[in-house]
């Protein structure tokens, strides 16, 4: 149903190429952020949730 539409709409086909390299964009520079942090800034965030606060002591 939709493909008859889809083929009225001139320059369609550059959508799914678009998406692709915004996902594949944003998906890399992820991995990048994940991989160049540091392990004193990730045990830290870890160990976060299991740390007192002075006001609740």
């Amino acid at each position: 149903m939709f493909k008859h539409y889809f083929a009225l709409i001139d320059g369609v086909a550059i959508y799914p190429i678009i998406s692709m390299i915004l996902f594949l964009t944003f998906f890399v520079s992820l991995l990048i952020w994940v991989f160049s942090l540091s392990k004193k800034y990730v045990h830290k965030m870890e160990n976060m949730p299991l740390e007192l606060d002075s006001d609740e002591t």
